[in-house]
């Protein structure tokens, strides 16, 4: 665009933090093909001063703002055609970590796996655990509320979030900074911020939450005919474990079949035919807990056998198997990691992000499946998902990229997801690709008061146009 005002910007930022054309072109590249675009430019700011300046500067030109982390999401949320990407890259401090308040503030451009290395120093954990930790930043996982597999034990980003500090579309600074567990002085901003995927403002630092690092984990795959004894499995691990349990992934058939096809090379321990399979891990920050006995067997270990055990005497489960060392632990939780990589790297395909009662895992699964053959006879699924929370990545592969056909399927999820009482988007936000949905399936007052509430506050719609609401 030619009506951008980059020289403007330029002076905010400098010249060599606002980009555009080729330099900004991998910027509008998501690892998502379909929601790939060419940004009108990208800039990056170094401080929150700089935010506020830019976003004043927006409102004054009507310039429309895309927030971006680290450009992992699945949405098409950063897409920017034309607009002006504001790449929070630059806002990589970690200003403070505080050990006995067990808190960490972070500007939103720290990658949340910079932060977990920073905190472990000091015997601390940040668990927030997804396969683009890696990459992702700490504005995008609270822009969209993400979640990953310890949730069960720790909660989504939500959770883990004490205050935030951001920069609202007339480019004022709010500062929620607190770090109190226990603040009830009117409307709870930061939560109202925290998934909105940048259509209200710009997070530019946030009080994370840490927790002891466990001292000894417990990590298992266990084969399972069916779902029918699963959460009662999950229910006798948290009794007898006091809640250690961190993660409890499903992976069904389909899982594995797709990990054969397109990853030959990896070895999955209990087979590929198994109806399910799931990925159990228990973590241990008691020392009574953790600390090996004399023969060497490690306390909560041994808890995961015995009950391991117990319920394969019972035919609950087909088979497990237990890691003996971190490597072990680490190749079961590449098998699982790998979920995006071996399930997106086709086309056509419908990938959904849904949650159901977790009890009722099992029956919806089941009628997807019947559905989904009686539209479309040569269609096939993966599917993989966290059993503990009911949230479930249903990935259909259609016969044909008909767009009729694409749009009929995902209804189809959204009547199967209705049925049990669920919601069409678990964790990873509406972006562009659930807007349909949201039209289809939101409670019209909860729309109108999102509507309300972005009118009010971005009244000259320039932050993240296009996103979250239909």
């Amino acid at each position: 665009m030619t009506d951008l005002p980059l020289d403007r910007l330029a002076a905010i930022c400098g010249p060599a933090q606002v980009l555009t054309g080729a330099d900004a072109a991998p910027y509008g590249q998501s690892w998502v093909k379909s929601y790939s675009a060419q940004p009108g430019a990208v800039v990056r700011p170094g401080s929150t001063q700089e935010v506020a300046a830019i976003m004043r500067l927006a409102q004054e030109t009507r310039t429309p703002i895309v927030p971006m982390g680290g450009n992992t999401g699945v949405t098409g949320a950063t897409q920017a055609r034309d607009a002006v990407i504001l790449s929070t890259e630059r806002l990589d401090r970690i200003r403070e970590i505080r050990t006995q308040a067990r808190v960490a503030v972070a500007e939103a451009g720290v990658v949340v796996a910079t932060l977990q290395e920073a905190v472990a120093a000091q015997g601390l954990t940040f668990p927030l655990m997804f396969g683009a930790r890696g990459s992702a930043r700490i504005g995008g996982v609270l822009s969209t509320n993400a979640g990953g597999a310890n949730v069960l034990r720790y909660g989504n980003t939500r959770a883990l979030c004490l205050g935030l500090e951001a920069v609202l579309p007339d480019g004022r600074v709010m500062d929620l900074t607190s770090a109190l567990l226990k603040d009830n002085s009117g409307y709870d901003l930061r939560q109202l911020l925290i998934g909105a995927e940048g259509t209200l403002g710009v997070i530019t630092a946030a009080v994370m939450k840490l927790f002891p690092t466990p001292a000894a984990y417990a990590t298992a795959m266990v084969a399972m005919p069916s779902l029918d004894g699963a959460l009662d499995l999950l229910n006798r691990l948290q009794s007898e474990s006091s809640g250690a349990v961190e993660a409890f992934e499903i992976m069904p058939q389909s899982y594995f079949t797709r990990l054969r096809e397109t990853r030959p090379g990896l070895r999955a321990p209990l087979g590929h035919d198994h109806a399910f399979t799931l990925l159990i891990e228990l973590g241990a920050t008691a020392r009574r807990d953790a600390v090996a006995g004399p023969d060497g067997t490690v306390p909560i270990v041994a808890l995961l056998e015995e009950v391991l055990a117990a319920a394969l005497e019972k035919d609950q489960i087909a088979d497990a198997v237990v890691a003996r060392s971190d490597t072990q632990r680490a190749d079961l939780w590449h098998l699982r990691e790998i979920a995006a990589e071996i399930t997106l790297d086709r086309a056509p395909l419908v990938d959904t992000d849904i949650a159901v009662p977790p009890d009722q895992v099992g029956a919806a699964l089941a009628r997807l499946e019947a559905r989904l053959v009686a539209m479309d006879a040569g269609a096939y699924s993966v599917t993989v998902g966290h059993l503990g929370d009911g949230n479930l990545h249903y990935t259909m592969f259609p016969t044909r990229d008909d767009a009729a056909l694409l749009d009929a399927l995902r209804e189809m999820v959204e009547d199967v997801v209705a049925e049990f009482g669920g919601s069409f988007s678990a964790e990873h936000g509406v972006g562009r690709s659930k807007r349909p949905s949201m039209r289809r399936r939101k409670d019209p007052v909860a729309l109108d008061m999102m509507r309300a509430i972005k009118t009010a506050i971005d009244p000259q719609g320039v932050m993240n146009p296009g996103v979250l609401l239909p």
